[in-house]
């Protein structure tokens, strides 16, 4: 069991601190192990076994608790068998209904520690707004990174160039949902077991969430968006694409299918910012997906998003370090990649290969447009273009994922 230390560091802070601790991100990332590897700390610190309740509301063994009064009457049972304060560890809680009044409720009667999983942002943050708003803190769990993917295919570390580079294609063809790690699996079973992963967020997190009737409409949304990885894209521009195929769609319904599947974790929103006026802008935004392998599950392998793709893992690797992430506006000019956390400021342009001097020149110019001194990096596949041009640097993008000196 890898030990996720990225979200493990972030959350020990707050143990036994008065602050519920939501755990959320996309099905099948990780949310589980995070909660046992808790389970496990608090047995450590000599938390006894009677003390800790562990509920899984995936399993059968739990499918009588159902609303947040069974729940509460359940760990009031467990509670008076135990002596001393009591912690709660509560998996997948958007099982149960009106679980955040049952929590609410653990919170004000007893000395308790709470954690929960959730799958769904969108009802994890509004229903904890209504009654917990100020007592909870939350963690994105995210699949895994490449950094936590070598760890968990026992690469040394530090691994050589050659090593660190084939090791990077093979985690770009198979994302990073733990799962597929799990055994030594081809492509096509990796996209079949993300598949299943797909079909379940869809329908559980996506379409009976949210009410949804249109399935059929929102897959081809879905489908449009993973086409258009790394490309400017919104609502208008979808509702454009689905009229130049004889097909009119409210825009309204996009706005709430997009919203959907970021409730879901599928995609995330990513908007942009005038880097000269210091402010977000309304228009032209991307998407990017939580894991690639999500891409190739439902639309296969395509070598043409590979631009896209490697935009894409750079981006959730800002986010794991802290960053909060923009496209950047330079005048006329774009960046792929603001990325600011609090004084701290970082500038990525990302690309496939630095082919030509054309190419060179498009990804490297924006970057010297930038009259400041914070780092600035192009990042590409190229195994032997090493060049820094007038401080902007270039790395391989299997060097700057692994790469600890900056963020």
């Amino acid at each position: 069991m890898i030990e996720r230390e990225l979200y493990m560091n972030q959350i020990l802070p707050f143990m036994d601190r008065p602050f519920i601790k939501v755990i959320a991100g996309i099905r099948r990332c990780g949310k589980s192990v995070v909660l046992q590897l808790i389970r496990e700390e608090l047995l450590r610190k000599g938390v006894r076994k009677e003390q800790i309740v562990y509920m899984n509301f995936e399993s059968f063994e739990w499918m009588d608790i159902t609303d947040a009064k069974s729940l509460y009457n359940h760990i009031k049972e467990v509670r008076k068998r135990a002596d001393g304060k009591i912690y709660i560890l509560l998996d997948e809680i958007q099982e149960v209904e009106g679980w955040e009044k049952a929590v609410n409720s653990f919170m004000a009667d007893w000395d308790v520690d709470i954690y929960v999983t959730g799958s769904n942002s969108r009802m994890l943050s509004s229903e904890l707004a209504t009654y917990l708003a100020g007592r909870y803190i939350s963690f994105h769990i995210m699949p895994l990174s490449f950094r936590e993917y070598l760890v968990f295919h026992e690469i040394p570390q530090p691994a050589d160039q050659t090593t660190l580079r084939e090791e990077f294609r093979k985690y770009l063809r198979m994302g990073g949902f733990p799962a597929v790690h799990t055994a030594d699996y081809e492509y096509e079973d990796i996209y079949k077991l993300v598949y299943d992963i797909y079909s379940s967020v869809i329908l559980r997190d996506t379409v009976q969430r949210h009410g949804i009737r249109n399935v059929e409409l929102l897959d081809r949304v879905v489908k449009f968006v993973f086409d258009n990885i790394g490309n400017r894209l919104n609502a208008k521009n979808i509702a454009d694409y689905f009229k130049s195929q004889q097909r009119k769609v409210d825009i309204n319904t996009l706005y709430n299918y997009l919203d959907a599947l970021q409730g879901a974790f599928v995609i995330r929103r990513v908007p942009r910012y005038d880097i000269k006026g210091k402010e977000q802008l309304q228009t032209n935004e991307k998407y990017f997906v939580s894991d690639l392998s999500l891409i190739y599950a439902v639309m296969g392998y395509k070598d043409r998003l590979i631009a896209g793709a490697l935009e894409n893992i750079v981006y959730w690797e800002l986010v794991r370090r802290g960053y909060d992430v923009f496209i950047g506006k330079q005048d006329d000019k774009e960046i792929d990649f603001v990325a600011i956390r609090k004084e701290e400021k970082i500038y990525i342009q990302v690309t496939y290969l630095l082919a030509s001097e054309t190419t060179v020149d498009r990804e490297f110019a924006p970057l010297l447009s930038i009259n400041d001194h914070y780092p600035k990096f192009v990042v590409s596949m190229d195994e032997t273009w090493q060049d820094n041009i007038e401080g902007v640097r270039h790395k391989h993008i299997a060097d700057f994922l692994t790469d600890t000196t900056w963020g």
